[in-house]
Formats: structure tokens, C-alpha cells, sequence
């Protein structure tokens, strides 16, 4: 493996190593300072019964805890607002629901919350008997539906390293059944559920929360497409773009996403962060752990190499290719600077129409990105 990392060209740019809470404020609200909030971020839901998981998800994601550590963390009795400002792309609010809240009691102004919300993540414990969560899911989503019809409705089927693959399919089955039948008695044909079966002792929760996160993102075709560009000039199987805090991937080509392959990637960015932390810091502990300068490339034993580069100072390309094509790492890179120009130019839109209203994504042309050395236009 080599590395290479270097200390920020300006402070502006410096990113200090990585904290438990790095990159997000957390705020205890009830609700009805929660109620009152004016902040116009998108907002996702965590709901779910008591003990289901909610707080462990949101702390194991977006917060560095180890999976073990949450055996302790007490149960949630106000309305938690996590405020994830990570990334130029990744920005949003996280309200982790009591399971206890009650739709019926008046103080809680449900129309309210569901208004302002993007996704609704209903998380229930698979280990459990999960008749009451699925009547409770049926509840939140068809008021929050009636209310709020572009919400995304998001079930994580939580807990589920305790299963068999067997029992973890056929779990997901009986729920997608139970639920879908609920909808339907209801009228609410229209009302999709996308379920996914989650943990936090492995990759899944990762990759359930890459999915719902990528819902809210309107800049993600044209995120895709240049990825797509990019990997097929370059010689690389399989490219994603992450938020290099959480391990989110924000976007990623056309191609399905191997699970294997994605927890790979993951565990390049540990390994990176880690080593940069130890090798990469001042003695007295300043410097940067992720700068403009960081790379990593690691070669495994069957051909295949890992590549990762810094595209802006919160999200990291890392790519999936095969050693022969790595013989072409100048066009590579070239492509990459064309790539990385372009990320720029989507997030300068994305802050353009934050400040004058919503405008049309259109897909930065990267003209100079090549293949075999030959200039060609990226659309």
C-alpha cells in the first residue's frame, strides 16, 4: 500500500482528524422546540418502537460509536435533532423519535413535522415480535402520507446478524406482505415502502442509509452520469463517491453495487484515515487526517486494486480496478482532474440555486476527459 498525505494549502481547507462527533452538531429538543424549528434543510425521520435501534443506527452512522458501545446508551425520551452538515451534498437533519410518541395526543403537531420531512425511516427489530411495530408503521405512514405524499418511506428491518439467511428472507417477505396488505385495506395502493434488512455490526446500515440519503439528492443523475463518463474512459470496473466522515456513498455508476466490493471500499477509507492519523499528523497532533493531497492505492492478491483520491475536502472517489488497467494510471489521473472540475461545477450550482431558488442539474460536460490517450466529448 502506499499513501501519501500532506498538510492543507491554506487553513480554509484544513480538516483536523476525525472525532466521534466531527462534522455534526447534535441538539436535545422537545417537541415543541423541534415544532418550532425554521431550518429548511431536508429533514429524515428515525421512528420505531421502543428499544427497536433507532439511536444505534443514527450514532454508529454518523457519530464513529462502536457497535458494542451502544449496549449503553439510554432510551430516547425527547425528540433528538442530529444536524448532518457534512458534505456539500450530504446536508440534512436527522429527528430520532421516542418510541413512544403517541399521533393522537394534541401537543404533538404531526402535520408539522411530516410537512418539512424527505424520508421517514421506521426501523423494527427483527428479533422481536413485530406485530405492534407493523401496526404502528401502518399508523405513521398513512398520516404521514395524507399529509405529506413525497415523503420516501423507508423500513429497516433492524437487528437482523441474529438471523439466518433464511430466516432473515423470509422476515422480510412476512413484513412486505403484512405491510403492502395494511396499505391496500387503507386505500393507499399509491403508498410504496422500500425495505431493507439492516445491522450495525456490518456494512448494511451503510448501505441502507447510501440509499436513503441518495433519495433526497437531486444532483444525483448527474453525479451517476459522471461517474459512468468517467469509469468507462478510464479502464475502472466500479467507482463510488463518498462521504468520507460517514461512509455514505452519495453516488455511484450504473453498474450494480456488489456488496462485497462496497464493504471494501469501506474498509480502504478506515484504513486510510487511520494510518493518516498515526503517520500524517504533526507531533503535537495538529495537521490534517484528509487533505487535498490524499491518496491511497492498495493492491490485493487476486489483481484487483483500490484506489482512492480526495475530490472535495468531506468526499472521497474510490474506485475498483484491475492491475492491467492501473498501468494506465496517467490517463487515470487525467480523467480525474476532468472528474474533480466537474464535481466543483455541480456543487457551485447546487449553492447558486440555494441562494436564487431551484434550477436545472444539467451534467457538466468534462470535454478534456480521455480514452487511450484521445480527447472525446463527456456527452
Amino acid at each position: 500500500m502506499s499513501n501519501e498525505f500532506e498538510e492543507p494549502l491554506s487553513d480554509s481547507y484544513r480538516v483536523d482528524s476525525f472525532p466521534k462527533d466531527f462534522g455534526y452538531g447534535v441538539e436535545e429538543t422537545d417537541i415543541e422546540e423541534s415544532s418550532t424549528s425554521a431550518d429548511s434543510k431536508p429533514r429524515i425521520l428515525l421512528m420505531g418502537l421502543r428499544r427497536s435501534g433507532k439511536s444505534s443506527i443514527q450514532k454508529v452512522v454518523f457519530h464513529k460509536m462502536s457497535p458494542n458501545e451502544t449496549l449503553f446508551l439510554e432510551s430516547t425520551n425527547k425528540i433528538y435533532k442530529d444536524d448532518v452538515s457534512s458534505t456539500s451534498f450530504v446536508n440534512f437533519q436527522i429527528w430520532d423519535f421516542p418510541g413512544q410518541v403517541d399521533f393522537f395526543d394534541p401537543a404533538f403537531d404531526y402535520e408539522m413535522i411530516f410537512r418539512g420531512t424527505g424520508a421517514l425511516i421506521f426501523v423494527i427489530d427483527a428479533q422481536d415480535d413485530y406485530m405492534e411495530a407493523l401496526g404502528r408503521l401502518h399508523l405513521t405512514v398513512s398520516r404521514a402520507y395524507r399529509v405529506n405524499p413525497e415523503i420516501n418511506f423507508e423500513v429497516f428491518i433492524h437487528k437482523v446478524d441474529g438471523l439466518s439467511d433464511d430466516h432473515k428472507i423470509e422476515t422480510q417477505r412476512d413484513i412486505h406482505q403484512r405491510a403492502n396488505d395494511d396499505l391496500a385495506d387503507a386505500s393507499l395502493d399509491k403508498l410504496h415502502l422500500s425495505l431493507y434488512l439492516t445491522s450495525i455490526y456490518d456494512h448494511s446500515i451503510f448501505e441502507a442509509f447510501s440509499k436513503v440519503v441518495q433519495k433526497l439528492l437531486p444532483q444525483l443523475p448527474t453525479l451517476e452520469n459522471l461517474l459512468n463518463i468517467f469509469i468507462s474512459n478510464s479502464g475502472i470496473e466500479k467507482a463510488f463517491l463518498f462521504d468520507v466522515v460517514s461512509k455514505i456513498y452519495i453516488a455511484t455508476d450504473s453498474l450494480p453495487v456488489d456488496m462485497q466490493s462496497y464493504e471494501l471500499c469501506c474498509d480502504m477509507i478506515d484504513v486510510v484515515i487511520d494510518v493518516s492519523c498515526i503517520y500524517g499528523l504533526k507531533e503535537d497532533g495538529s495537521g490534517s487526517a484528509y487533505d487535498k493531497e490524499s491518496l491511497a492505492i492498495i493492491k490485493l492478491n487476486n489483481t484487483t486494486v483500490l484506489y482512492l483520491k480526495e475530490v472535495t475536502k468531506f468526499l472521497a472517489l474510490v474506485c475498483i480496478l484491475r492491475e492491467e488497467s492501473f498501468e494506465r494510471k496517467g490517463l487515470i489521473d487525467y480523467n480525474f482532474h476532468c472528474f474533480r472540475k466537474a464535481i466543483q461545477e455541480v456543487f457551485e450550482v447546487g449553492m447558486s440555486a440555494q441562494r436564487t431558488g431551484p434550477q436545472r442539474l444539467d451534467t457538466p460536460s468534462p470535454k478534456a476527459i480521455t480514452q487511450n490517450g484521445t480527447p472525446r466529448s463527456a456527452v
